[in-house]
């Protein structure tokens, strides 16, 4: 099975599920719209290392990915509420500084995305941008958009799909 046909097989498999994906998440993490970040993660995790897999039971590996990407959720959360430490000095803070080639290689696909994000239909570039840009949550864009929930996570996933398809074609 070609890698396009195999995207369009996960994203059928996600819709299929995605509301009971949510349930699960949202009593994993006491949080609707924790659920819909982690939903949307577990997803992308799925379209970067599930391709090329052979899947005993689509669902069950679905819902372990979700599983997851919730507790690495939940750890980056209790990481985050630690870092704070006021005896820390600058100097004992490693540096984040990429080097050349990492950043060379950042511009080059960050360029890509840009490309790939202007490609978009105007509502899916508009709704993708106040998602992953402005960091509005999924219920806060329909609100100001005035579309449902489902239709926002349809628009992100369409574009999501869409970016990875031009980073991979970018990257041969």
């Amino acid at each position: 099975m070609d890698v396009g046909a195999q995207e369009l097989e996960l994203e059928d498999l996600y819709l299929r599920h995605h509301a009971d994906l949510r349930r699960f998440l949202a009593r994993r993490l006491r949080c609707e719209e924790k659920a819909a970040d982690v939903a949307q993660e577990a997803f992308l995790r799925l379209l970067r290392f599930a391709p090329g897999r052979t899947m005993d039971n689509a669902r069950a590996y679905l819902f372990q990915v979700a599983a997851n990407a919730a507790r690495d959720s939940l750890a980056r959360e209790r990481t985050r509420d630690g870092l704070v430490d006021e005896e820390a000095s600058p100097e004992a803070v490693p540096s984040g500084d990429p080097d050349l080639e990492a950043a060379a290689s950042a511009r080059e696909r960050l360029h890509l995305v840009a490309k790939a994000v202007e490609e978009l239909p105007p509502r899916c570039r508009e709704v993708f941008l106040m998602s992953r840009l402005d960091g509005l949550r999924h219920g806060e864009i329909a609100e100001r958009l005035g579309i449902s929930r489902n239709m926002v996570e349809k628009h992100v996933i369409k574009a999501m799909l869409h970016c990875r398809r031009r980073l991979n074609a970018g990257s041969d």
